[in-house]
């Protein structure tokens, strides 16, 4: 509370600003047009709000999204125009695409990440799947890499201990970055290790999603830092109401020296390795790699860091990559990649999507909320019906009762076509991941909802034949063990609540 109290002194009188700045911008304009502002302001919304809709109409979108958007700027057009300019439009996060792309020492993901894409070799084992991983490599610029060592964590706790000894062994560089970053066991026991390893000369470099942080971090812990020696700036940050406040940075990665990569859906906070119980047992999940694929996670954050900071990361001061003393020659395949709010293409929601169409036996999910777009969820009702076993985990205690209820809301219609759902008693479920007969999975930071799947920079390994696979398989069905299953018989199916189940759904895109 007190670090948003803090953040509340710092905000405010910025936003006391604009206010101040449209006052005088409104009052001139009124004095222009003779006392007609109003009027004015009417007219050009109206006409706006038209414009917005047959905009929406003919997008190439979730229709579900375009609905809920239609009906706001109808019902309240100029509430509605101004809330889609500043919400709703997806080419709010151009802003951010020009700070990206006007970055000095800007390079490519090609150019750094300087491998040959392997999707023409999977094509041989799995042409279907190989198209669609290709349009991976197409559509982001990551390429499919052959797979080094893979280590698959089914807590964060068991994360957390190989992640300190891999950081005091660092000798060239540390990129760290998080959605949430918080004071405790977990963070204070790592910044530890960075101050010793930044007093050794180590380049020691920290993001975290400004929003996502805004309750647990704050100037005076970037001040600590950097009187240890730590580098630390937040990402898209909050001072001003802007159109990206959507676009938050939700990826979790830590790079160490270029020859290890964390990620997964652990946060740098004590809930994450349950140090401190919140919503019962924590279960998120977790995975270290060597290997080519440290250099797509090195990318990822090189670009974000030198898009933010003016303390830059030449490619050539981190220089070359270590190979792993212990490479196996056989161990499938890897595809590091980011989701991006400032793409047409929505990664994860156009694989998941096609995944669920090219499996042949099961496919199975990790996530912590349920709210998809109607394609996404099409193609869950679908796969089902055809046959394939299909599996959601959902968390058994919520950390959001609001989000928890609406993700419910989808539950009937899933479970009629044969989906089966369910929730881990022991506690909160914050793990996202996926499993597909066995051969393909991907385990990182996208949620089935909308923010991951649309808003967000989200941050995903794709694996293909990799040992981890089977990892990631014993833990799902160690995880079944402790859940309850959700029915029919076991939902509500009465008609108050179907009714607050539509309701709900159609401010799914929202939240």
């Amino acid at each position: 509370m007190k670090k948003i109290l803090g953040r509340i002194l710092l905000v405010v009188p910025a936003i006391a600003l604009q206010v101040f700045w449209y006052v005088l911008l409104f009052g001139g304009l009124d004095t222009v047009v003779g006392g007609h502002l109003g009027n004015v302001i009417q007219i050009l919304f109206t006409v706006l709000a038209v414009i917005f809709v047959l905009v929406l109409i003919s997008r190439r979108d979730e229709s579900s999204y375009k609905i809920l958007w239609i009906v706001v700027i109808l019902g309240f057009p100029i509430l509605g125009a101004i809330l889609y300019a500043f919400l709703g439009n997806k080419s709010t996060g151009r802003s951010l695409k020009r700070k990206m792309e006007k970055a000095p020492n800007k390079v490519t993901v090609q150019e750094f990440v300087d491998e040959k894409d392997l999707s023409d070799e999977l094509k041989k084992e799995d042409r279907r799947l190989g198209q669609s991983v290709k349009r991976i490599y197409e559509t982001t610029g990551f390429p499919l890499l052959k797979n080094d060592t893979s280590k698959y964590y089914p807590f964060g706790e068991d994360m957390f201990a190989d992640m300190c000894e891999d950081l005091k062994k660092a000798e060239k560089y540390i990129f760290i970055e998080y959605f949430i970053i918080q004071r405790g066991v977990f963070w204070d026991t790592l910044t530890d290790i960075l101050a010793d390893r930044a007093a050794a000369g180590v380049d020691v470099r920290v993001m975290y999603d400004d929003l996502g942080s805004i309750a647990t971090y704050s100037l005076v812990d970037i001040r600590d830092l950097q009187q240890k020696g730590i580098k630390c700036i937040p990402f898209n940050p909050l001072f001003f109401v802007t159109t990206q406040l959507n676009n938050r940075d939700h990826r979790k990665i830590m790079v160490i020296d270029g020859r290890v990569a964390y990620s997964g859906g652990v946060n740098l906070a004590d809930e994450y390795v349950n140090e401190k119980e919140l919503f019962g047992k924590w279960k998120d999940i977790g995975f270290r790699i060597t290997g080519a694929g440290v250099k797509s996670y090195t990318f990822m954050f090189v670009e974000f860091w030198n898009s933010f900071s003016k303390d830059l990361i030449n490619k050539e001061e981190i220089g070359s990559f270590d190979a792993s003393d212990s490479v196996k020659d056989d161990n499938g395949f890897i595809l590091p990649y980011y989701d991006s709010p400032m793409r047409e293409e929505h990664t994860s929601n156009v694989f998941y999507t096609e995944v669920l169409s090219l499996a042949t036996e099961y496919v199975w999910f990790y996530t912590p909320y349920l709210m998809l777009g109607d394609a996404l969820f099409d193609a869950f009702i679908r796969a089902a019906e055809r046959g394939i076993d299909v599996r959601i985990i959902m968390p058994g205690i919520p950390d959001k009762k609001a989000v928890y209820r609406l993700s419910r809301s989808y539950y009937r219609d899933l479970l009629k076509a044969g989906v089966k759902i369910y929730e881990y008693t022991p506690g909160f479920v914050h793990a996202k991941a996926m499993i597909a007969d066995g051969k393909v999975a991907t385990i990182g930071t996208v949620n089935l909802d909308y923010r991951s799947l649309f808003l967000h920079f989200e941050c995903n390994s794709l694996f293909y034949k990799a040992d981890i696979i089977e990892s990631l398989k014993k833990d799902y069905e160690t995880s079944l063990e402790s859940c309850t299953q959700r029915t029919l018989e076991n939902i509500n199916n009465g008609i108050f609540y179907r009714f607050i189940d539509c309701c709900l759904r159609v401010l799914a895109p929202l939240l």
